[in-house]
């Protein structure tokens, strides 16, 4: 294998360019040409192809986003798109692929290895943190910290004016940023898709809870069951027409996705671009790197589309216990 190529897919997530530059500088110090691809799968069909160099990710550790963009491809869900990239792919001479994005990279990487067998490999690039394989994904850490210092700030306003904040934070389908923005942020709820709801139980639980604590902040992903951060709300302040509490939404939104990534994410995300790169080398393909209990492990695209990533039990006691 002598030359390789590396792309961003899906939603951007901080610590990809960190990624990227692990990748680029593994394979220059391995005697590879690294090419870097713009614009995920669009740009591996339109051919937007560059050859990178060290220099090429100087100063971008640091940097939100991607600097190889990304894009979302319809294209490439049909086989002429494939055929297309795959033909791009060749003009160029590339053996060999990295791919950096999350549940949808991957699967549009497991049919492109099946129809054409280009060794592939991911690194788990999402804020969600809903990959299987890998404890945590890319970007997850420090979307934790961008919604832990938006529950800071607002929890100062909540608590001087005796509100009720209902706080809704990103995951898709996944609470692993309510989970761990809620604990570090001491909210008194934490609402996620995997677990049940109760609206009445939070409504009693707050009538409680007015004895003794004049705020309260509630954490809601926003792939809940019962809906986002606007939609409980009203569920609950109907419950609640004779309380004199005040209630609020905040929905954090895309400030999650950007930002400079912490040391965590900077760290796992050099540790998977390398990873990726080696696992080229020997012989791995159409897997994923990703780090459990401290080690690097490729697990194979299947098991990280397929399988589901549970909570952490201790967690969600931990919200309870914590939040009396």
């Amino acid at each position: 294998m002598k030359k390789i190529a590396v792309f961003t897919s899906g939603g951007d997530a901080p610590g990809m360019n960190a990624c990227i530059r692990a990748v680029v500088r593994t394979s220059i110090f391995h005697g590879l040409e690294i090419y870097g691809i713009n614009y995920g799968y669009d740009g591996m069909i339109n051919g937007n192809i560059k050859r990178m160099h060290s220099y090429s990710v100087s100063n971008i550790i640091q940097r939100g986003g991607t600097i190889l963009k990304s894009a979302r491809s319809e294209e490439f869900r049909t086989p002429e798109g494939r055929k297309k990239a795959y033909d791009k792919l060749q003009e160029f001479g590339i053996e060999g692929i990295v791919a950096i994005g999350g549940d949808g990279t991957f699967t549009g990487a497991k049919t492109f290895f099946e129809e054409y067998g280009i060794p592939t490999i991911g690194c788990p690039g999402t804020i969600d943190n809903d990959i299987y394989g890998t404890d945590y994904t890319i970007g997850f850490d420090t979307a934790v910290n961008t919604a832990l210092e938006a529950i800071d700030k607002i929890r100062d306003t909540a608590a001087a004016h005796d509100r009720i904040f209902f706080i809704e934070v990103m995951g898709r389908d996944s609470g692993y940023i309510a989970v761990e923005s809620g604990i570090g942020g001491g909210a008194e709820f934490v609402m996620v898709p995997e677990t049940k709801t109760d609206i009445s139980k939070v409504v009693k639980s707050l009538k409680n809870l007015r004895k003794s604590k004049s705020s309260s902040i509630i954490v809601v992903a926003e792939g809940d069951e019962e809906g986002g951060g606007e939609e409980i709300m009203q569920k609950v302040e109907e419950k609640l027409k004779d309380s004199d509490k005040e209630f609020k939404v905040t929905t954090l939104g895309h400030i999650q996705r950007g930002g400079s990534p912490t040391a965590r994410d900077r760290v796992l995300a050099s540790r998977c671009g390398m990873a990726a790169v080696e696992g080229l080398l020997h012989g791995e393909k159409n897997c994923m790197a990703g780090v459990v209990n401290g080690d690097v492990v490729y697990t194979p695209f299947a098991d990280c589309i397929g399988k589901t990533k549970p909570l952490n039990e201790d967690h969600l006691r931990l919200i309870e216990i914590l939040s009396i």
